[in-house]
């Protein structure tokens, strides 16, 4: 069973109220700060309104569908201030206001990893030694390079000879943004639908910077449009989803799906609350049939209620991040969202007791940083470990669970090829273990990774040219990586077996009937024998790392695999 909080409803309160108590709290001496407020469940949204503006909060947004709002304050007993309210959850910090820096946007900081920050780009620098082989009968330039492809039968022989999609599915890509403009996803780019949720943070409360000055044409906005990708991540999960069949570079699982760019994700790789919320609840009012959620809600990997370690402060937001998570989420999958989750990449068991000192990994007020934890089962990660949520692990070359990949009996749903680039016969690491997929060209100019002519520079991009129009392709590893592997199989199955939506239009199908098909489809994958695996990994600074996982369980569900490998032919067959 997942680690999944409790919530308990709340009753139904209609008056507001700031006790005299709270209201000695406020103080009005610090820089200004966004929280996310959660209004209890059946409170009145005009008393919950007052209290936070009773508290010295102004609002700045409000998701009225799961009673969440963001707001902005300089007091700095803000949240202590609403902590008693009859009509208030729990308050979390959102994000810092800051100036924006007058230098340029680092590398260092686009590149930012997400999930276990660096985990994706591995295998960069290493060299490709699968060469390019002649594609079959029917399939994209690159697909010899699509190993990832052929492990799950989304092929040309496979899957893609009885389905590949229909264009009325919707899939909704929680990230860092979709490349609309790619040539290779923009045949499937629902423009129309896409949005972004998110706004440029130039710096953090510490004064460090995040996203860097702000871009966005023609008045140098901080909300870019919702067909950027300013990070590469997004466009690389659309394209393993949804690339077209079109003789250029890739196919997606699912090639003749529609891609929605629900943006929530910082150029930086940060992601947090107030957007994750309103992507949910807007994909459940606008008929997206399957999301892919590749990333954990900062700034906390997870989220513990009662640990010792904690302030009490940081565990009431810890709380709020689960609770109104989980409402989000609960909100999205009534309305037919079939929720899919990248499982994470800290190479750790889920069910067992660990350490973790990457959190909070974002500043949202002066002097933060992360501290080591003792995390038991009980915490919480978010999204994955939500209710109604598929958490995909991730399998390398040789079907092996990747060394990266997070697991544990009861929290892995099914496995995806993700990428392993130490998956290899002596254990060196060769970047074609990875997994190909599309990459914005702005970005492999920016990053000077393309000759004048053109042609890459380096051995992580590769280009492909239908005639005059060319398009850039890079390795990334990750459970990033599996899960929308799964997503564009989920696709394939309502597309399958869903039925015409009456409101929205396209096709529909009940998640759970989507989460039955893909595990009952899934190849079924025993645990290593011994169950005790150990990965040997030569780093090219010539030294050797070794790291023993146990899988626990049987064939048919084990904390490896969950329930099998995903299948792409065997969900439409």
């Amino acid at each position: 069973m997942k680690r999944v909080a409790v919530i308990s409803a709340a009753l139904l309160l209609t008056a507001a109220l700031v006790t005299p108590a709270q209201a000695a709290l406020k103080v009005s001496d610090g820089p200004p700060t966004e929280y996310v407020v959660l209004y209890k469940e059946g409170a009145d949204a005009q008393a919950s309104r007052q209290a936070v503006e009773a508290a010295g909060g102004s609002l700045l947004k409000e998701n009225t569908a799961v009673g969440v709002a963001t707001i902005s304050t300089t007091n700095t007993g803000f949240a202590a201030a609403l902590a008693g309210s009859d009509v208030i959850e729990g308050v979390a910090h959102n994000r810092s206001i800051g100036s924006v820096p007058t230098t340029a946007r680092s590398t260092a900081a686009v590149r930012k990893a997400i999930e276990a920050r660096a985990v994706e780009r591995a295998a960069t620098g290493a060299p490709a030694t699968t060469t390019f082989g002649k594609p079959g009968r029917g399939s994209e330039p690159l697909a010899e390079l699509q190993w990832d492809m052929k492990q799950i039968n989304a092929t040309a022989s496979g899957s893609h000879r009885y389905n590949q999609g229909d264009h009325g599915v919707l899939v909704g890509v929680l990230d860092t943004g979709v490349d609309g403009s790619h040539p290779d996803i923009a045949p499937n780019f629902n423009r129309e639908l896409s949005r972004n949720f998110t706004v440029d943070i130039p710096v953090d409360a510490n004064g460090a910077e995040v996203d860097g000055p702000c871009e966005a044409e023609p008045d140098k906005s901080c909300e870019d449009p919702a067909d950027v990708d300013e990070s590469d991540h997004g466009t690389h999960v659309a394209s393993a989803i949804a690339s077209p069949i079109n003789r250029l570079g890739v196919a997606g699982v699912a090639p003749k799906v529609s891609i929605v760019n629900l943006r929530v994700g910082q150029d930086s790789g940060y992601f947090f609350l107030q957007p994750s919320i309103d992507a949910l609840t807007y994909a459940g009012d606008h008929g997206i049939d399957v999301v892919n959620m590749s990333y954990y809600i900062d700034p906390w990997l997870f989220n513990c209620t009662d640990n010792p370690a904690d302030s009490p402060a940081d565990r009431a937001e810890q709380a709020t991040i689960i609770k109104a998570t989980q409402r989000a989420l609960d909100y999205a999958h009534r309305r037919g969202v079939t929720l899919i989750s990248a499982a994470g990449n800290g190479a750790t068991d889920y069910t067992k007791e660990l350490v973790d000192a990457s959190s909070p990994d974002f500043a949202s007020v002066p002097g933060e940083a992360p501290y080591s934890r003792t995390i038991p089962p009980s915490c919480v990660s978010m999204p994955s470990e939500g209710e109604h949520v598929i958490s995909v692990s991730s399998t390398g070359f040789s079907k092996r669970k990747s060394y990266f990949s997070d697991y544990g009996n009861g929290y892995v749903d099914v496995a995806a090829p993700g990428g392993d680039a130490y998956d290899t016969p002596d254990n060196n690491r060769d970047l074609a273990r990875a997994t190909l997929a599309a990459y914005p060209k702005a970005l492999a100019e920016e990053r000077g990774e393309l000759n004048p002519d053109g042609t890459p520079n380096v051995t992580h991009v590769v280009r492909d040219c239908k005639g005059s129009t060319c398009a850039y392709y890079t390795y990334l590893q990750g459970t990033s990586m599996a899960s929308p592997r799964a997503v564009g199989v989920a696709a394939l199955i309502v597309s399958r077996f869903g039925h015409r939506d009456r409101v929205h239009g396209g096709k529909t199908l009940s998640p759970r009937v989507v989460e039955s098909v893909l595990k009952s489809s899934a190849t079924r994958t025993a645990c290593p024998n011994p169950p005790a695996y150990t990965y040997t990994r030569h780093l090219p600074n010539g030294t050797t790392v070794t790291d023993t996982h146990v899988c626990e369980g049987n064939k048919g569900n084990n904390g490896f695999y969950g329930r099998g490998i995903v299948d792409a032919l065997g969900a439409v067959r």
